[in-house]
């Protein structure tokens, strides 16, 4: 790493900011991220008190995610998480990968720009809320940390994040005690059983005769080594578990395993911040394991518990995809930088041809070559592995270029994993990772990079699902709205409809205007009950019998009455609100009917804008024999009459009428001349959460102010 080196003492102060702010704040662990030059992605560049195989989901972190130390970034503000269930709660999918007990905070580091992000990790024993002292001390520390990036950057050595992270020692200097180290040696040959000590990395650093004894293996094969390693009987993720359990909560944990044949063993485990002291004592004595369950072993080597929880972390993210478009965004936000690919391309196969349905880091003219090429051409792995099933690795352009030469060629990229996305034993695609250098494909990664492609297969599969339905719903909407409002001499008009965000993106609102003669028109907007096909279905007649009974020149009143009369009778089981607005553009007035639903808003040409108490009536479908009430008001020339469904002003939990007050207040401060502008600033000021919980229809209808 490009670091800040003090040229009197040979230090790096950006290292020793970091260590101190992990020891000052009694943090067990600690991670500085770093921006990387595009902006997109923290990449970890410092760590101490874990593994990285620990944090492996998260070396790379899109600015996107939701993550703490992306949260921290983004949001400029300090995350704290006091406990598993917090992090449960607030961030699922880390709560998959780290089921353990811990505390967490991440807080940016920030100058003028963001630098990046400090993550600090506490025991299990940590209280669930953070001090005062605590949150001075770590955004006191981040400031520093951030002067010394800015510094570094200003004197044109600026600190970039390396390709893996640098892994530092929190220990400080123990005082000297005058004891003999052998004497230690000695009380730990004392005790009963067996003793032994793991660094933070899992490897082995003491043992004692009676763990020798009872492992079965000598110091001199074991020192050095990791457990899951050394030994294949303890090969297992779940013992494997255990440790990172307390390497992460620094609480002891246990567990009992099995020496074969029979001999069973104890393992006590004792976390601190140098590492874990642990004590193995016999359990007693039981069955032989079974020879296929030994032959299963042998056969299949077993996955490590990181690499389980790294599938873990990306399955629960994938589970949370819609469309086609989050999953290519979250392979691309999140599968990339996990696996430090520079370049990504999801095929599927569609009519025996090959089409792209997402890619990042590549030209498109590298590849238009692909798009439509038939399944049996020879220009690509892809189609090869779409046939077998079976992935293909090339970690370097010589092994590519030997079977397909144009590749390397024409992408430009060093290395290449082309993964298979298989359906119940169906090939349906292809995910191709790339790599601006070459990259060797070790046995673990190829086997986490294969498992990986099956769950990017299924939400692919259900995305490209939720897209053909959500298409369709679309097509149904459309056709069933207005395509586009007729001309009217001396009016202007602006109209959208937005569906809920959730379901099938289909619902009952629905507007209209009408062209009744010359100088008469009839403005219509109504919401049917419900988010779903029959909602849909209802309000197409509604507009249909609406559109029936004005243009048959009947009173306001009576195309309400005759409408719910119709609705009554076909008894659809769902009730409709309406508003009816007949327009004389000629003598400049409105009358208005509405059958429940909320009055619409006039604003004048001097801008003041009040809504109308226009006298409501029955919803459209509850009793025949309703009757509905009138209202005649006067349009100003240039003023702007505005007709909008519940879903615009109401959220659950708050006053509508404080909505309509705020919708009138946006109405009476929108600026500009151009309606359809207006009507966009009113959709955005009213209801700017990207979650909608109710379709939203508006129409904005605006008098001449002169001839036209």
């Amino acid at each position: 790493m490009a670091g800040v080196r003090d040229p009197a003492g040979g230090h790096d102060p950006l290292e020793t900011a970091f260590l101190e702010t992990v020891r000052g704040t009694g943090a067990s662990a600690g991670g500085l991220y770093l921006l990387a030059p595009d902006g997109d992605v923290l990449r970890l560049s410092m760590l101490c008190g874990v593994p990285v195989e620990l944090i492996a989901p998260w070396t790379g972190v899109a600015l996107a995610a939701p993550i703490p130390v992306a949260d921290a970034v983004r949001e400029d503000r300090l995350v704290w998480v006091g406990g598993q269930e917090d992090l449960a709660q607030a961030y699922p999918r880390a709560a998959v990968a780290l089921p353990y007990r811990f505390a967490l905070a991440a807080a940016p580091v920030v100058t003028d720009r963001p630098w990046g992000a400090l993550l600090l990790m506490w025991p299990g024993t940590h209280p669930p809320r953070i001090t005062r002292r605590q949150r001075d001390h770590i955004v006191t520390s981040c400031r520093q940390l951030a002067r010394l990036l800015e510094e570094a950057a200003d004197a044109g050595r600026p600190v970039t994040p390396p390709d893996q992270p640098r892994v530092l020692s929190t220990d400080a200097a123990r005082p000297v005690r005058r004891q003999s180290p052998l004497a230690a040696v000695d009380f730990a040959e004392r005790l009963p059983g067996g003793g032994c000590a793991l660094d933070l990395e899992g490897r082995f650093t003491f043992l004692t005769s009676g763990a020798v004894e009872l492992l079965g293996r000598s110091a001199d094969q074991l020192l050095g080594t990791r457990p899951w390693h050394a030994l294949p009987w303890l090969d297992d993720p779940v013992y494997e578990d255990r440790y990172r359990a307390a390497v992460v909560s620094r609480q002891p944990v246990s567990f009992t395993a099995c020496r074969p044949p029979d001999r069973w063993l104890d393992f006590r485990l004792y976390p601190d911040a140098s590492g874990i002291s642990v004590r193995i004592n016999p359990a007693g004595a039981g069955p032989r394991p079974s020879p296929v369950a030994r032959e299963r072993r042998d056969a299949v080597m077993p996955a490590r518990a990181g690499q389980l929880y790294q599938l873990m972390h990306l399955a629960a993210a994938l589970t949370e995809t819609v469309g086609v478009r989050d999953v290519v965004d979250l392979v691309a936000d999140q599968i990339m930088p996990a696996f430090d690919a520079k370049g990504l391309v999801l095929l599927i196969a569609d009519a025996s041809r090959l089409r792209i349905v997402g890619q990042r880091g590549y030209e498109r003219a590298a590849l238009d070559q692909f798009e439509g090429a038939p399944l049996g051409t020879s220009l690509t792995p892809a189609t090869q592995t779409l046939a077998s099933g079976v992935p293909a690795f090339f970690p370097s352009p010589e092994e590519m270029g030997r079977d397909y030469p144009d590749v390397p060629r024409t992408t430009g990229k060093q290395a290449w994993a082309f993964l298979p996305l298989t359906i119940s034993g169906r090939s349906v695609g292809c995910c191709v990772l790339s790599y601006d250098r070459p990259h060797v494909f070790a046995a673990e990664e190829r086997a986490v990079l294969t498992s990986l492609a099956g769950l990017i297969a299924q939400a692919l599969d259900r995305a490209r699902l939720y897209d053909t339905k959500h298409q369709l719903a679309h097509g149904l909407q459309q056709a069933l709205l207005p395509h586009t409002l007729p001309a009217v001499p001396g009016l202007r008009v602006a109209a959208r409809y937005l569906p809920a965000t959730r379901g099938m993106e289909i619902g009952g609102d629905f507007y209209d205007l009408i062209r009744l003669s010359g100088s008469t028109a009839a403005a219509v907007i109504g919401d049917v009950q419900g988010h779903n096909v029959a909602a849909a279905a209802l309000m197409g007649q509604v507009r249909t019998a609406i559109h029936a009974n004005a243009t048959a020149g009947v009173p306001p009143d009576q195309v309400l009455s005759r409408t719910n009369r119709l609705l009554a009778d076909l008894d659809p089981g769902l009730f409709t609100s309406c508003l009816y607005v007949h327009l004389d553009l000629a003598r400049k007035r409105a009358s208005i009917a509405s059958a429940g639903h909320p009055s619409p808003l006039l604003r004048r040409p001097g801008g003041r804008t009040h809504p109308f108490d226009v006298p409501p009536g029955l919803l459209l479908g509850v009793e025949p024999d309703a009757a509905y009430q009138v209202l005649d008001i006067a349009l100003p020339p240039g003023a702007i009459l505005a007709l909008y469904t519940d879903g615009l002003v109401e959220t659950p939990g708050a006053d509508p009428d404080q909505g309509a007050a705020d919708l009138a207040r946006h109405l009476a401060h929108a600026s500009g001349g151009d309606l359809e502008r207006i009507v966009d600033t009113l959709l955005q000021q009213a209801r700017p959460a990207r979650q909608r919980t109710d379709d939203i229809a508006l129409l904005l209808l605006r008098t001449a102010s002169g001839p036209e």
